[in-house]
């Protein structure tokens, strides 16, 4: 399996994305640790302070991005200064959404040989103040896109509502909304204005205002 890297993301991909609109406003930017003593220690090849300075590049070219990333707590070696650097760096930067993983050990890897292990009930309490603060964040950014029209592409029936369909953003935000008299069939894979009424911490909620022509 295979993942973005924030040393692989070229000024020039920026500007690409920039300049098409055909590209989506998203972006998955994978960080793992606000600590740049935990970064060296996984081989990560980029600093915090190089990590932010990227997205603030990222977003003075591309404003309306939606960014998500990937989070781990309890890497080896990791102290409470260091994971009080990685909710700094998340209250700073205000990911979308974020992949939250507690670090679990790969047989053969420096890591798991490392004998600076973080205890496992020190590991859960850190990932699940982790997860708060993001799922605050992630509610407060969605809450945010309420009383706002946006192009959603559908994709079918809500899995959770069958009486709603649901969708995607340009910057990847699931929309579970009402089409009056609009058969699912018929709707899949149509683009639809859909005007926002309601957020989630995972979704938004709305109500299609009119589709595209066939």
């Amino acid at each position: 399996f295979m993942t973005s890297h924030p040393k692989d993301l070229s000024e020039e991909l920026i500007e690409v994305m920039a300049k098409y609109p055909s590209v989506c406003n998203q972006l998955h930017l994978p960080v793992q640790s606000g600590s740049t003593e935990i970064l060296r220690r996984m081989n990560r090849r980029y600093t915090r302070e190089q990590y932010i300075s990227l997205v603030e590049k990222i977003r003075s070219r591309i404003p309306e991005i939606t960014l998500s990333t990937d989070l781990i707590t309890g890497f080896p070696g990791e102290t409470e200064e260091d994971f009080r650097e990685t909710l700094e760096l998340v209250r700073m930067l205000r990911f979308d959404m974020a992949y939250t993983f507690i670090y679990s050990p790969r047989v053969g890897t420096p890591a798991a040989a490392d004998p600076d292990q973080v205890a496992e009930e020190l590991v859960k309490d850190r990932f699940g103040r982790l997860l708060e603060l993001q799922n605050t964040i992630s509610r407060e950014k969605n809450e945010a896109c309420t009383g706002k029209t946006f192009e959603v592409l559908c994709e079918g029936v809500s899995r959770t509502n069958p009486a709603r369909l649901t969708g995607r953003t340009e910057g990847n935000k699931i929309v579970n909304f009402t089409a009056d008299g609009v058969c699912a069939a018929d709707a899949e894979g149509k683009f639809a204005k859909v005007y926002i009424d309601a957020a989630q911490t995972w979704s938004l909620e709305g109500r299609a205002l009119e589709w595209e022509e066939s």
